[in-house]
């Protein structure tokens, strides 16, 4: 009889000690779970976390857990085994999210399960050249420079066949704008193909319109456009300039441009550091000094308004221009009066 009280009481406290550790179990789960911060006291800000690709999802739970953003990885680690369970095909998405402290395990986990990434953007200055581009990439963490370099001398007129034949790399063609990418994934091919895209949309159009009323062909007239860009400060002198350089070219007179040369010698003249008469006169193909005709490609990517302007230039009596130090030019009809306007500026410059 003693025995058989004894079982009886086991068997009644099996139920009770199974309901205690469920109890428990889903307290710990309610616990763990919660919103790292509560909603009324949580920061309003949220914390940018990033996943980088290939990230194991027991490494994404520490890292959360020691940012705070949720309360615990052991609870993580159970949540995502669920989510392997029901999806055995999904996984955690690389790229960066904006999360906050408010928000439960569950909101955190499926946000970075669906892949749902911030957007972030970047912006390329009209005038900017290849190399500034691949240095700006690399600063703002995206990609090696190198990398994006070598992206920009793939030629892929299988999916861009506007593009002309004769370039060994993509200067020029790379619409300056400013551009929306999810963030984690990109590639310096992705981007590159952005920037084509909005060339092909934007300026592409425009040539078409207006390739009747000139003598360039699509690479000529994106070079002309190009060293417009580097040459002109205020809006309204870009039209003169190219009406300037096209009457040079008309006269076969050398353009002169010192943006060509900086764009040679990979350097930029200030106004306390102008370019050298040694530097001025370095061999290349893109001394504008030496050699007659346009470079051999762009020197940049010109915007809108310089393409505009050197697909309609201002017919103009002027044959040269020299640049003040507010970023106005002096335009002249002789080489005289060019030299006289050089000298005025020099002068004032050293009284300054």
């Amino acid at each position: 009889m003693q025995k058989l009280f004894k079982w009886r009481i086991i068997w009644a406290l099996i139920p009770l000690t199974i309901g205690i550790g469920a109890w428990s179990s889903w307290n710990w789960w309610q616990r763990s779970s919660a919103p790292s911060q509560p909603l009324e006291t949580a920061n309003a800000t949220q914390v940018q976390f990033r996943v980088p690709s290939g990230t194991p999802s027991q490494q994404i739970g520490k890292q959360l857990e020691a940012e705070g953003l949720i309360r615990s990885s052991q609870a993580w680690n159970l949540w995502a085994r669920w989510l392997h369970w029901r999806n055995p095909n999904g996984g955690f998405q690389a790229g960066t999210y904006q999360i906050s402290p408010s928000q439960s395990l569950e909101e955190v986990a499926n946000k970075i399960w669906h892949g749902q990434v911030v957007q972030q953007s970047f912006t390329i200055p009209e005038g900017w050249s290849l190399r500034q581009m691949a240095a700006y990439f690399e600063q703002q963490g995206y990609f090696p420079a190198s990398e994006f370099l070598n992206a920009a001398s793939q030629i892929k007129r299988d999916r861009f066949s506007w593009l002309p034949a004769d370039i060994p790399h993509l200067e020029g063609y790379l619409y300056p704008d400013t551009y929306k990418i999810g963030s984690g994934s990109v590639t310096p091919t992705q981007v590159v193909n952005q920037m084509l895209q909005r060339f092909e949309q934007v300026a592409l159009p425009l040539y078409e319109q207006g390739k009747d009323r000139t003598n360039f062909d699509l690479k000529q007239w994106v070079t002309l456009a190009s060293i417009v860009e580097k040459e002109a400060v205020i809006p309204e002198e870009r039209s003169r300039i190219a009406g300037v350089f096209v009457k040079r070219l008309q006269k076969g007179y050398t353009l002169g441009s010192d943006p060509t040369v900086e764009y040679a010698l990979n350097l930029r003249q200030t106004a306390d550091q102008p370019l050298t008469y040694a530097q001025v006169n370095t061999p290349s193909p893109y001394n504008t000094y030496r050699n007659p005709g346009l470079p051999p490609t762009p020197i940049a990517s010109p915007g809108i308004a310089s393409l505009k302007a050197a697909l309609d230039p201002e017919s103009t009596p002027y044959l040269y221009f020299v640049a003040r130090y507010d970023g106005s030019h002096v335009f002249s009809r002789t080489l005289a009066e060019h030299n006289a306007a050089q000298a005025a500026i020099r002068k004032q410059r050293q009284k300054g």
